[in-house]
């Protein structure tokens, strides 16, 4: 307690001798300008609605003061010490650019900052307010005070759109109003004025109006009905020009593949123009199949435009991953007053890369290691928009020190992907509609897993399958063959010996031969790492072995294990469901929240789920205060005294996360967290007692929480979480809970407690 108090004590101290620092290198007369204060005078305005006011006026007065940081200003400081540098590169002039200059109390213009606020008011409704600004300077610094009297909020008493709906876009905007956001009874408000304007406009887009605007719309507001009432008049302006007013149809479509941003482009070359169905393709190199742009493409001649094809259309472009730069045209058939001729120029990618990738890592079980990728990827590699990628890597992790020293691990595989822009289904031509290209994905990859002293493991996997964004929101994605074969060798005395002890290890050396099909179902309307409000659903469902099983149908006939091609293979149901729910407490605070529920069910040549698509939990981005796949599963100790057995792996899975996060000070954010969770075995396994699934699961989980730090600097988030263990499923029932037995000041609890986790990104 006393070294909490010293220490406050000493930051107090710190804080006046900086914060003294700062205003003694102010010019001279000259006072350091600390923000804004506003002060509303009314009686009328609820608390709540006061503080999102006050919130909004600070928003908007200037200057902006010198950023601080627990109510220090160190980039002011900085820049104070360092002085006026005399040379290019020296020690004082990277301090210096480290800071900020002071800002002062001669910058504020309070006249400018109260006509700024008024204007404010007087667009949010509060017609006729006044507002008197003036400075208060105390010991060096200055303050400017706002003092804001508002009238009664304004609001709507009812909308008028236009009577004469002879002319045909005037009727349009008529059938319109049924979902203005102009609604009676609410305040008025001037960018829900430009919002409805701007909803005018979409939907006039998306009836051929190609060339109106929403300043052709005029809102006229009638405030002199009394009461502190408006009646809003929605009309189109009479100098609307003719081409505004008249819809258009597409004409022809004109697409020129090898643009080049540094020569100018001729649309009315056609010397090397190719016609495919109902387009022109103008390629000279004949670097395109011109299908690959009738795939994308999203109007066809005759259409009616509308705004939603056009942004399909770019967007599918985009997406197709060979163009660097997409940009479109729309320009008016000479003599005509209803079509428009459509031009898309797209620049291309280098159509070969080469990719170097390092990466390094670290673990909670003191393992350290890293890895190199090396990518070569040939976007369209057959004229078609095709992407072929093949990768190459290999890594290790080590132990240097340790019971584990020398048992160290070593990877190295290859992989192939070839991405195709469309459905490739035999017999049958699917294009959906939309702003997102289908993909069909042949995937190709192996890799040998080496564990030195232990064993070494060959694997094989392949894949075809299809991925395709239903919304900006839903993406699925369809394997129907999906094979992994894995395949050990040189499995050493050692390892057999400890599998003779401990018979659950065999499992991580079986064969494994899965033939199955995966379906997985994404939805986010989440924009950025939890940062807002929202809901996060990943789905998967996998089968293996039904088709296996029909060619087979003796599976484990008179005990013996069906084979194919030589090998057991698995069969097996899985399903998982992932689902989180981000909270948006204030602008840099949030609440994040995770359930991930698996079930497996293994049958005929399965008795449990293969090894490699089992659960696992505990870890950096699981339960965090427990080491990486070594809880359970159910009470099983899977570790002991002298270590622990790694991968526990289950059959089923419960997990719960829930994080807040908070700021600190700028890019630095703080987490408190609690999980739980565990993992079950489908059956009985004789070699780890309490493993089964059971009506008893919620007493079975366990449970930890600890404490966050993050660096987020919006491309790279570096995080390191702290936690211990608070519920333990292997000790008696009545002993799980260990709170009581927390002892920080303890070194031999927390060697076996606390868990450092080092990560990159947030842990969901």
């Amino acid at each position: 307690m006393e070294k909490i108090v010293l220490f406050l004590f000493l930051a107090a101290i710190g804080s006046g001798v900086v914060s003294c620092n700062n205003t003694k290198y102010l010019p001279a007369n000259e006072t350091l300008y600390t923000g804004a204060k506003i002060k509303i005078e009314s009686t009328q305005l609820t608390k709540k609605k006061k503080k999102t006011l006050n919130s909004e006026l600070n928003d908007l007065t200037r200057p902006i003061p010198n950023k601080t940081i627990l109510g220090l200003r160190p980039k002011l400081w900085f820049w104070n010490i360092g002085g006026t540098p005399k040379k290019k590169f020296s020690v004082k002039r990277l301090i210096k650019n480290m800071g900020e200059p002071p800002v002062l109390a001669s910058d504020v213009d309070l006249e400018k900052n109260n006509l700024i606020l008024q204007s404010f008011l007087e667009n949010k409704g509060f017609f006729r307010s006044t507002v008197s600004g003036d400075t208060v300077i105390k010991a060096k610094r200055a303050t400017a005070v706002y003092s804001v009297n508002p009238n009664p909020q304004y609001t709507i008493k009812q909308v008028i759109f236009q009577k004469d709906t002879s002319e045909e876009i005037i009727a349009a905007i008529n059938q319109f109003k049924r979902r203005t956001y102009l609604v009676k009874g609410k305040p008025f408000d001037l960018d829900m004025i430009k919002g409805e304007r701007d909803r005018i406009d979409a939907r006039l887009k998306q009836r051929g109006y190609y060339y109106f605007s929403p300043d052709d719309i005029l809102i006229d507001v009638d405030s002199t009905i009394g009461n502190h009432e408006v009646d809003l008049y929605v009309n189109l302006k009479p100098q609307t020009p003719k081409r505004a007013r008249n819809h258009y149809r597409i004409n022809e479509v004109v697409v020129y593949p090898t643009f080049s941003l540094t020569e100018s482009g001729d649309d009315t070359t056609r010397k090397y123009a190719e016609k495919y169905r109902d387009y022109v393709v103008i390629d000279s190199s004949k670097m395109y199949k011109p299908k690959l742009f009738q795939q994308a493409m999203q109007f066809s001649p005759g259409d009616l435009y509308n705004r939603t094809e056009h942004n399909a259309t770019l967007n599918r472009l985009i997406n197709l991953g060979i163009f660097k730069f997409v940009k479109n045209r729309f320009e008016p058939v000479k003599n005509s007053d209803s079509l428009l001729n459509a031009y898309y120029y797209l620049t291309p990618l280098p159509k070969k890369s080469l990719r170097l990738e390092l990466g390094g890592t670290t673990k909670s079980n003191n393992l350290t290691g890293s890895e190199l990728t090396v990518g070569f990827t040939n976007r369209n590699a057959f004229r078609g928009g095709e992407i072929l990628s093949v990768n190459v890597s290999g890594g290790f992790e080590v132990q240097y020190s340790g019971q584990y020293k020398g048992y160290n691990t070593y990877r190295l595989g290859a992989e192939g992907n070839l991405t195709i822009p469309r459905f490739v289904v035999p017999l049958v031509y699917v294009n959906p509609r939309g702003g997102f290209v289908p993909r069909t994905n042949i995937q190709l990859g192996y890799e040998v897993l080496t564990k030195q002293k232990l064993y070494t493991l060959n694997s094989l996997r392949a894949g075809y399958g299809y991925i395709w964004k239903e919304t900006a929101k839903k993406e699925h994605t369809f394997y129907p063959i999906s094979v992994q074969y894995v395949q050990p060798v040189n499995i050493t005395d050692q390892y057999k010996a400890s599998v003779i002890d401990n018979p659950t290890l065999a499992k991580v050396v079986d064969t494994q031969f899965i033939l199955g099909a995966t379906y997985n179902y994404l939805y986010t309307d989440v924009e950025r790492r939890g940062s807002d409000n929202g809901f996060y659903f990943n789905g998967l469902l996998d089968i293996s072995g039904n088709i296996a099983g029909l060619v087979k149908r003796n599976v484990i006939k008179g005990g013996d294990t069906a084979r194919l091609f030589g090998a057991p293979f698995s069969q097996y149901l899985k399903t998982e469901f992932d689902f989180r729910y981000y909270r948006k407490l204030s602008q840099k605070n949030s609440w994040a929240n995770r359930i991930i529920l698996g079930v497996g069910f293994p049958y005929g040549n399965s008795k449990e789920l293969p090894f490699i698509k089992q659960f696992f939990v505990g870890g950096n981005n699981s339960l965090r205060a427990f080491r990486s796949r070594s809880l359970g599963p159910g009470i099983y100790k899977g570790f002991g005294d002298d270590g622990f057995f790694p991968d526990q792996s289950g059959d089923i899975k419960l997990e719960i996360n829930s994080e807040l996060r908070f700021n600190i000070a700028g890019p630095v954010y703080g987490a408190m967290f609690v999980d739980a969770g565990n993992i079950w075995l489908y059956r009985e396994n004789t070699y780890k007692p309490g493993a089964k699934f059971s009506s008893s699961f919620l007493k079975e989980l366990a449970a930890g929480t600890g404490l966050g730090l993050r660096i987020d600097i919006s491309i790279l988030v570096l995080r390191l979480d702290v936690a211990f263990p608070i519920r333990k499923p292997w000790l008696p029932e009545s002993e799980r809970w260990v709170i009581n037995d927390i002892k920080f000041g303890s070194s031999s609890w927390r060697k076996e407690n606390l868990i450092f986790n080092l990560g990159i990104g947030y842990p969901f």
